[in-house]
């Protein structure tokens, strides 16, 4: 077990500005979040006026907010911020990789760590002078990091499991979470006896393709050599027995979901789970202000996802990086805006508040009453039981990869395919694009 405490400890190190948010009862209010640093002394240059800069980001949660933070920074440095954003339903690594082709540079882009990272390493800026960079939680450095340099900024920290509903549990009579596929089997029973629909399932094929799939890649010893082992054909996936125990996990959610599935988007997905429709969710504290949009009050948590034994866990890790684009005349200016987000007490605010993040940087205080109660019942999970913190592992994959397995379990959810058939173009997937 040595190889996989050691990740788990990794990823719970991530955890250490959320539980100190959650744990400080002032934590609220339009001071959070601030410290002293102004971003004086940076290794970047004060922007010059006259300038646009373009960033080309990918998480639709925080779209307005970051619009209204561009507007903010122009008021303070005469540099206009373009935002153009791309997610939910869209294919953003495909549309980011056709901007790219096009000639087009934006000056910020999002990129994910590991191997999603590879196909922007070239024009990606090292910002390891960057005044910031030292106050960085150690272990979200390793995923953007090559050669010894930090070439992107951690966007924040997220963490999922099941999203659960405490009122609707509560109402069914289920008193304890569920440790076991087979508890879970129970409760979910339970909820349908009391006229509650239990999952609140989409078809969005990154969740399935990335955050479903990861609950059975990150419960192996040694994830990251068991996905190097499916590239190298040393190993399948319809072979491995962690696989085939989350296909009963898969088959408990697809069979207590709601009956147009199929066609539910993301958003949807959320905005029903938010009114009371449905018990559980597959999604993390990313989703937390999308629900206070809806229903500020409602009573959630976050529960761990039970699959080998009676051991259950959570999966945490870094989702985005803001990478500054190299190839552009107007680095520098990026980068000065990046500095500006993370330092001044502006920035701050929209990042503990406005979008609701846990901070990636130390320097920046998690607002516990802005993220909300699912990321403050993860903290509290976390602190208990940090070996069952598991991590990310989707992006040692390479690119297309996880888009095809979302292909193959859309088919899954629409009972167009067997379990067999499933495990086997998930292999497929992944040995069609290694050879190429």
């Amino acid at each position: 077990m040595k190889k996989k405490m050691t990740m788990a400890l990794a990823s719970a190190a991530l955890l250490v500005g959320l539980a100190s948010g959650c744990g400080n009862n002032n934590a609220g209010g339009a001071n959070a979040g601030t410290n002293t640093n102004t971003g004086e002394g940076t290794a970047t240059e004060a922007p010059k006026k006259d300038v646009t800069i373009k960033i080309f980001q990918f998480k639709v949660e925080i779209a307005e907010a970051l619009e209204k933070l561009a507007a903010e920074y122009e008021k303070e440095t005469g540099v206009k911020v373009d935002v153009e954003t791309h997610g939910g339903g869209e294919d953003y690594s495909a549309l980011l990789k056709a901007e790219l082709a096009a000639g087009e540079e934006p000056e910020i882009f999002n990129s994910s760590g590991w191997a999603g990272f590879d196909p922007y390493v070239d024009r990606a800026a090292d910002l390891s002078g960057e005044a910031w960079a030292k106050d960085l939680v150690e272990a979200s450095k390793a995923q953007i990091s090559r050669d010894g340099k930090l070439l992107g900024m951690p966007m924040n920290l997220e963490a999922y499991g099941f999203t659960y509903n405490k009122d609707l549990f509560e109402q069914a009579g289920i008193s304890e979470l569920p440790k076991t596929v087979d508890e879970l089997s129970a409760a979910v029973e339970k909820l349908k006896s009391a006229g509650i629909t239990p999952f609140a399932l989409t078809s969005e094929w990154w969740s399935m393709g990335i955050h479903t799939l990861n609950m059975a890649l990150a419960n192996h010893e040694d994830p990251a050599a068991f996905i190097s082992d499916v590239k190298e054909g040393k190993a399948t996936l319809k072979d491995d027995p962690t696989m085939k125990e989350w296909i009963k996990l898969v088959d408990i959610m697809f069979a207590n979901g709601q009956a147009n599935a199929l066609t539910t988007d993301y958003n949807t997905q959320v905005a029903e789970f938010a009114t009371g429709k449905y018990a559980i969710i597959q999604h993390g504290n990313w989703i937390q202000g999308m629900i206070d949009e809806v229903d500020p009050d409602l009573n959630l948590g976050m529960m761990p996802v039970p699959l080998l034994g009676d051991t259950a866990n959570v999966f945490t890790g870094v989702p985005n990086n803001w990478i500054v684009n190299s190839k552009s005349d107007q680095a520098e200016e990026a980068k000065a805006f990046l500095n500006w987000m993370v330092t001044s007490e502006t920035g701050k605010r929209y990042i503990s508040t406005d979008f609701k993040f846990v901070p990636a940087l130390t320097s920046i205080e998690a607002n516990a009453e802005a993220i909300g109660d699912i990321a403050c019942d993860f903290a509290a999970f976390s602190q208990e039981h940090p070996d069952r913190v598991l991590g990310w592992h989707w992006d040692h994959l390479p690119d297309g990869i996880t888009q095809q397995w979302g292909a193959a379990m859309q088919e899954y959810l629409g009972g167009q395919i067997s379990a067999d058939d499933l495990l086997g173009k998930l292999d497929k997937a992944v040995q069609d694009i290694v050879k190429k």
